[in-house]
């Protein structure tokens, strides 16, 4: 089984709630990787049978760290209407609330589109070598990173760079068809944009996290197990906060998916 589907095993509960397990191979320094428990919270809507439509977009509010061990998650649609539905999520542990989430699911159809925001010039993935992360927690070693621009500082020497963007391209890894779960969890797999501004690995750590799906299912189907460029940049950083957005694009330059975050720091 793949590391992420062995993370997704969500097993239904006679009172309507789903049990889950923490992956070791998602660990971080405290607790899993925020990716991980996002891509478990949209899960738990994924597989309830009074499922309407698709994910479109969620936000996720992590509140504490998740121990190793069992955890409960319930999924509870709030209100449907004729093609959306609002869902309330919770993950639970020893009753007490780790993460909450808000999902929003709805019926796609076809329309007049257009992408705006094109993606970013990129040498090819196979022209970018693999950029292995350091081994001090285990969930980057579940992704194939390649770093076009923006990759952790070469030296912790508090050297202020002028910009916090990223660049690189990501797939899971082992490799596996892409999915609106696998998505959502590839949306965090930027390092803080504080480490990156300041060359310094100060303590920080997501408290929220909202994500836009701009692709329906038939269109990550059609990505399989490719490549995505993954972009993040810091916008403000002030009094211990600060927040970062993202974009995923396909390699074909289709924009699967935004993100927006709000990220506590020390120092």
């Amino acid at each position: 089984m793949h590391p992420l589907d062995d993370a997704l095993a969500l097993a239904a509960q006679p009172d309507g709630s789903r049990l889950g397990r923490t992956s070791a191979a998602y660990g971080n320094m405290v607790g899993p990787y925020g990716g991980i428990i996002a891509a478990q919270a949209l899960q738990a809507v994924r597989l309830d049978p009074g499922l309407q439509g698709e994910p479109v977009s969620m936000t996720v509010n992590f509140c504490a760290p998740l121990a190793a061990g069992e955890f409960v998650v319930r999924a509870r649609a709030v209100r449907t209407n004729r093609s959306t539905q609002h869902w309330l999520v919770e993950l639970r542990q020893a009753d007490a609330v780790c993460a909450t989430a808000t999902v929003f699911t709805a019926a796609r159809r076809p329309t007049w589109a257009a992408d705006e925001l094109a993606r970013p010039p990129a040498p090819a993935p196979a022209e970018v070598p693999r950029t292995r992360m350091p081994a001090r927690v285990a969930w980057p070693e579940r992704y194939e990173m390649r770093f076009v621009e923006g990759a952790l500082p070469a030296a912790w020497d508090g050297t202020e760079h002028a910009s916090s963007r990223s660049l690189l391209w990501v797939r899971d890894a082992p490799p596996r068809p892409l999915d609106h779960a696998a998505l959502a969890a590839l949306a965090d797999v930027f390092y803080p944009r504080v480490w990156r501004r300041r060359a310094r690995p100060v303590p920080a750590g997501t408290v929220s996290m909202t994500l836009y799906f701009h692709a329906d299912a038939a269109e990550l189907a059609a990505v399989g197990a490719g490549h995505l460029l993954a972009q993040a940049q810091g916008q403000a950083f002030r009094g211990g906060w600060f927040d970062q957005t993202a974009q995923l694009w396909s390699e074909t330059g289709a924009l699967l998916a935004v993100s927006h975050q709000l990220v506590y720091y020390k120092q």
